[in-house]
């Protein structure tokens, strides 16, 4: 395939690419489906490949010896799971769990570790989304042990849209309860109030929202900070 012909990724880290860069390494990305509440990271497990996300969103979850469990990230096509190999280790105790169905291009391990090596851009954009990613988790751990849980249910349904390219997605309390940390009423109480100020609408486990700008201003600063970080070390903004 010439550099003409290579299609354009919707991954944020392999669109700034070099076409060369990118030509080199097509052949061994291999797109895959994202099934909705798939596992793409399981603790414990052997990572065996990079995940660069195209569509959907993935969350990284935080299981404790309970079993109740916290969201402390979400991934979207701004990203990348895997990071661990980028380190040197291929495990993690964190989950990643599909919360939106997408597509996402998968690179063998060890054609990771090459791609690192032969792809300076490769490596700096990896760097930097980590940084940022770590930056997204540490914010949220700030936030929810902070901020009221309207105020987190408006930043995490925020971080959501941007990644679903402003459509409507599933979710239900049960879910967004693990995600945010919280008991399901107070998830169901929270989400009552966003809806009745006319910010989201809510129906049979679907969600879309129907005010952003009001959305934004019911969100604690989290969402922005984040958002802000992220477009200073990667130049790229939502999602």
């Amino acid at each position: 395939m010439s550099e003409s012909e290579l299609p354009t990724p919707s991954n944020r880290i392999l669109a700034t690419l070099p076409p060369a860069d990118l030509q080199r390494l097509w052949p061994s990305l291999k797109p895959i489906e994202l099934p909705f509440r798939q596992s793409i990271q399981t603790p414990g497990d052997v990572i065996s490949a990079a995940h660069f996300v195209e569509s959907g969103f993935v969350s990284m979850i935080i299981t404790l010896q309970d079993g109740d469990g916290a969201e402390v990230g979400l991934v979207g096509n701004e990203g990348m799971l895997g990071l661990p190999l980028l380190y040197g280790t291929d495990r993690s105790d964190i989950e990643g769990m599909v919360q939106h169905a997408g597509i996402a291009l998968q690179l063998e391990a060890e054609a990771f570790a090459e791609a690192l090596d032969w792809s300076p851009t490769l490596r700096r954009q990896v760097l930097l989304y980590a940084m940022a990613h770590h930056q997204q988790v540490a914010r949220t751990a700030a936030c929810n042990g902070r901020h009221h849980t309207e105020q987190r249910l408006a930043r995490w349904l925020l971080m959501a849209h941007d990644r679903v390219d402003g459509r409507g997605f599933a979710i239900t309390h049960e879910l967004l309860s693990m995600m945010l940390g919280v008991r399901r009423a107070g998830v169901t109480v929270a989400a009552g109030s966003l809806q009745r100020a006319g910010l989201i609408r809510y129906e049979r486990g679907h969600l879309e929202i129907t005010n952003r700008h009001g959305l934004e201003a019911a969100a604690c600063e989290c969402y922005s900070a984040v958002l802000q970080e992220a477009q200073r070390l990667t130049g790229r903004g939502r999602g």
